[in-house]
């Protein structure tokens, strides 16, 4: 397994550990809370850090692999899966963007399980690199939100914060469904074919 393979999966591995310290933070005493909260928010960064390290090392060393072009995909979905979860279940996010984000990512899988049934590998396109920087970023600023322990009502005592997580959060949605309606709309020949 090459340096990127391993990031990746290094990456899957920070993930359940940022969902076991998501589980057990309001359990701990009042002091330790924050201290915990950073250390799952930190994890959940390096998570992303690996994403990006994993691909420009896979791309610069030519250390392409079809491990790597179907591994890197599928961590990306579980970190956005779990993270996007925690935002609704802290009570940050509304369930129905999650629901949204996600449907995306079942369904582009889906796409990428029909493409490998026909032997075609789908890595990841512009389109969907932005979508994932954009979620990462929604997360991280989520995730700040969760060490200050602020749920929907705090956020919108403050209308500037308000707004702004508003219009991040509508962004999020517009460039998942662009994202995802480009995959189905430029590999329409897989699930158009007629012996499916």
């Amino acid at each position: 397994m090459n340096l990127p393979n391993k990031l990746t999966m290094a990456r899957i591995v920070m993930i359940f550990i940022f969902l076991v310290i998501c589980n057990v933070d309001e359990r701990l005493p009042a002091n330790w809370q924050m201290p915990w909260k950073i250390v799952g928010v930190l994890f959940a960064f390096l998570a992303g850090l690996t994403d990006i390290l994993d691909g420009y090392i896979a791309r610069k060393y030519n250390l392409i692999t079809d491990f790597g072009q179907l591994m890197d995909p599928l961590a990306d979905k579980i970190f956005m899966a779990t993270t996007f979860i925690m935002l609704v279940d802290k009570g940050i996010l509304e369930g129905w963007v999650a629901v949204i984000v996600l449907s995306r990512e079942f369904l582009v899988t889906g796409l990428r399980l029909l493409g490998a049934g026909k032997g075609v590998v789908i890595p990841a396109d512009i389109t969907g690199k932005l979508k994932t920087s954009l979620q990462m970023a929604f997360v991280v600023i989520g995730g700040y939100f969760w060490i200050l322990g602020w749920k929907g009502p705090e956020i919108k005592n403050t209308i500037w914060v308000w707004w702004c997580w508003e219009i991040a959060k509508w962004v999020i949605i517009a460039v998942t469904v662009y994202s995802g309606a480009n995959y189905f709309y430029r590999l329409r020949h897989l699930y158009l074919d007629k012996k499916l």
